[in-house]
């Protein structure tokens, strides 16, 4: 088997563990410490992310669509299938590194997504974009931890709390989608959700098309 290669390194304020880019042959990885925060061979639960995500804007021309966390692309390259071409996506990435991995090492992977016209990237929290706007987005898409519960940046967890709830909700337009990737299912989320006012759904779903691990996306329909 060959070995990993490492392509690129970068530190993350606030961590203890730098975050690091590997490749072997034609897969690639991001890791922090012993932790694989992702693999460019398991996307398909974040296909369906933003599939489910953007399924009621589809064919609407002044969609604006938010994602927290680029990751790898693949959500973004998602969201650009499912939408349409007059759409705006604003995507939020915390890590300038992994901007600039898109751009270079990763950008074949997803089709190169950041060059779409309908592609917009904030360098910072996507915290700071919800608190900051009300009534603006259709759809909002968040993959930027393991789980609801901040387990990989301590700070993500307030994005999941009850007043990050209620900022979501009101960052969104009527009928608006929330919707949220994780590694695991998390009861007490879902309960959150609801009490946010959230029509809410689970729809649990493959890491690697019908195989892999079991992941878990929430949708919650701003009613």
């Amino acid at each position: 088997m060959r070995p990993w290669k490492l392509l690129d390194s970068t530190s993350v304020a606030g961590e203890a563990h730098d975050m690091k880019l590997y490749q072997r042959g034609d897969e690639y990885s991001i890791k922090t410490g012993y932790s694989e925060l992702m693999n460019s061979r398991m996307h398909s639960s974040e296909d369906v992310l933003a599939e489910l995500g953007c399924k009621n804007i589809r064919h609407k021309t002044d969609a604006h669509v938010l994602i927290g966390g680029l990751g790898m692309g693949f959500t973004l390259a998602e969201t650009l299938k499912h939408t349409h071409k007059q759409a705006n996506i604003t995507v939020a990435e915390l890590v300038p590194a992994v901007v600039e991995w898109n751009q270079s090492h990763l950008a074949e992977l997803a089709g190169n997504p950041l060059q779409d016209k309908r592609v917009s990237v904030f360098q910072g929290d996507v915290a700071q974009l919800i608190r900051e706007n009300n009534d603006t987005f259709d759809t909002i898409l968040l993959d930027v931890d393991n789980g609801p519960e901040g387990l990989t940046r301590q700070e993500n967890g307030a994005l999941y709390s009850r007043n990050g709830l209620k900022a979501a909700k009101k960052a969104l337009k009527p009928k608006g989608i929330f919707a949220v990737w994780s590694a695991f299912p998390e009861p007490r989320f879902t309960k959150r959700l609801k009490q946010a006012g959230f029509q809410t759904s689970e729809i649990p779903c493959r890491a690697h098309g019908k195989k892999g691990s079991k992941h878990m996306i929430w949708l919650g329909v701003n009613a």
